[in-house]
């Protein structure tokens, strides 16, 4: 008997992977974050299923289902959204299912910062720009900031910002980032990436809160930086036409003339 943690992406039931379907379609027992997974990823599981929506159970709950399960010998897939990685809350679940002495797995998912830039049509990391993201959040009830995990010090690097489970604290986070970035910076906000009901709001980070909807409340990423403006940078050297590499050496004096796939790894 296994627990599956599977990460079941950003809300596009179809934004799930192979193997994720697979295994969910193989465990009798499905415990699911009914939240924010959506009941159409629930269709891959097997019929007869236990189906479990565990946002209103607390973690002692949770682990009861799953030792229930493991007492009989099933396989559990359980759920989360977006990626397992970032605030899923599995840490916390397989300490206690390791001390248990039940086995788990891990299967990754599309995270909501991913999907969030797909719906940008973005890419994030541009040459000369910003070669780094920093995924982040603001203090909230579930859990506090480390010291030095702030969003003025984060804003300093001048890095895209992906700030997530913050958007109820909108106005704090643009007057953290404004002295670093300027009150023109790019901002948007993308609420349910990838659900029918996905919104965008682009804006800057002078204007972006008087731009904000009030039903906006929660379930929204906050992307920061000048990354977003999608103008003023560098082109990659990597297509360059003079650009040495071992898929196309430049001369018999590059040192990747003599290199063909088969001779990788070989002394």
């Amino acid at each position: 008997m296994t627990v599956h943690f599977i990460g079941a992406g950003p809300g596009a039931p179809d934004l799930l992977t192979l193997r994720g379907r697979d295994i969910i379609a193989s465990c009798p027992v499905c415990l699911y974050a009914g939240s924010l997974v959506p009941e159409a990823v629930l269709s891959h599981c097997p019929d007869g299923a236990r189906i479990v929506n565990t946002a209103p159970l607390d973690l002692d709950q949770i682990i009861a289902e799953i030792q229930a399960a493991h007492q009989a010998g099933h396989d559990v897939a359980r759920l989360h959204s977006g990626d397992l990685s970032v605030w899923s809350a599995m840490g916390e679940q397989m300490r206690r299912l390791r001390a248990l002495d039940i086995p788990v797995s891990v299967t990754p998912g599309v995270p909501a910062f991913a999907a969030a830039a797909a719906a940008l049509g973005a890419e994030l990391t541009l040459p000369g720009i910003a070669q780094s993201v920093v995924l982040t959040r603001t203090p909230g009830r579930a859990s506090s900031m480390p010291r030095g995990e702030t969003l003025t010090n984060f804003a300093a690097t001048g890095a895209t910002l992906a700030i997530h489970l913050s958007i109820q604290n909108l106005d704090t986070v643009t007057a953290d980032l404004t002295p670093a970035y300027g009150a023109d910076c790019p901002v948007a906000v993308v609420y349910r990436a990838s659900w029918p009901d996905q919104q965008i709001i682009r804006g800057t980070l002078g204007d972006i809160a008087a731009r904000l909807g009030e039903d906006i409340t929660r379930t929204a990423l906050i992307l920061v930086g000048p990354a977003l403006a999608g103008e003023g940078f560098d082109e990659s050297c990597l297509y360059a036409v003079d650009y040495d590499r071992r898929y196309r050496p430049q001369s018999a004096d590059s040192p990747w003339s003599d290199w063909t796939p088969e001779s990788e790894g070989t002394s």
